[in-house]
């Protein structure tokens, strides 16, 4: 698959057609890769986009007018080849578009264009997702980047924190152990706090979910250096927080318009938690942007 870079006098960026993925975002001075390099041992992907849905649904199905169809955890679009649709000096655009294979799981015509425009030590990431169908259309979508943690050789994952632009009171909601869906429990993470220190046991039951948050822009950070990755995402519902298991060495940060769905029944995709809508020729756009020092 091809890998297309963007480049300026601060960063290199790649991403490739495979799943419109970035996967590289090197700081020229010093040359320091912050993207996760997609080690197998660990895990194999670098920053997928999450669509046509968010999370897991209850037995991998749903229903929508009466048939019931099936999506893997997370949707399909990650696993993709795109379009390379546009390609300029500070901008690359991909495009997937519904199929006769994707009608057979999702019975929508979209339209899926992510923008990557690279401004200084900045990449703004923006979704275009259009309905070119009749009636309703229903998705969700979300962001999935992986950042190497520790940034530089010599530290530990333990080293480094998340620090919210503004103090949060935040309680997780839980998922059930080995099936990624919401198990209808939240346990507490932060009470009037900006700071969240990197643990792995925070990971022990899957990720770290949040709904109720008020911060638009999350630092990844250390005190041991100056290095750091800011993720700003204005607006965005839900927030996840990943790492893989003990000794995994990266973190994602995931701000999405979507989640996991309940354990239980498959239900109507109308019905599932954080389900968007779009009519026909209608056009969702959101935007989130990932800065490097």
């Amino acid at each position: 698959m091809k890998t297309t870079f963007l480049e300026n006098e601060y960063v290199r960026v790649g991403v490739k057609t495979a799943g419109a993925e970035l996967c590289s975002l090197v700081k020229k001075d010093g040359n320091r890769e912050y993207i996760w390099q997609a080690n197998a041992s660990f895990w194999n992907r670098h920053a997928p986009v999450l669509f046509p849905i968010v999370g897991r649904l209850p037995q991998d199905q749903y229903l929508h007018q009466g048939k019931t169809y099936s999506l893997p955890q997370h949707g399909f679009a990650r696993d993709q080849v795109f379009e390379l649709v546009e390609e300029g000096q500070d901008r690359l655009v991909y495009e997937l578009k519904a199929s006769e294979e994707s009608r057979k799981v999702y019975p929508f015509d979209f339209v899926l264009r992510i923008l990557y425009t690279l401004q200084d030590q900045t990449v703004e990431v923006t979704w275009q997702v259009h309905h070119a169908g009749e009636g309703e259309m229903l998705f969700s979508i979300g962001a999935h980047p992986a950042f190497n943690v520790p940034m530089q050789e010599g530290g530990a994952f333990e080293d480094y924190y998340l620090e919210f632009s503004q103090p949060e009171l935040l309680s997780r909601y839980l998922l059930e152990d080995g099936t990624g869906l919401q198990n209808g429990q939240t346990e507490p993470v932060l009470d009037n706090m900006a700071v969240l220190p990197l643990r792995y046991e925070h990971y022990e039951k899957d990720a770290m979910v949040f709904k109720a948050f008020k911060s638009e822009r999350v630092t990844l950070k250390t005190d041991r250096h100056p290095h750091f990755v800011q993720m700003q995402f204005a607006n965005f519902p839900y927030l996840g927080i990943w790492t893989k298991r003990v000794g995994a060495p990266f973190l994602c940060i995931e701000p999405w318009y979507g989640i996991a769905g309940t354990a239980g029944e498959p239900i109507e995709l109308s019905e599932k938690e954080g389900m968007q809508s779009l009519g026909t020729n209608e056009t969702f756009e959101a935007s989130y942007t990932i800065s490097v020092g």
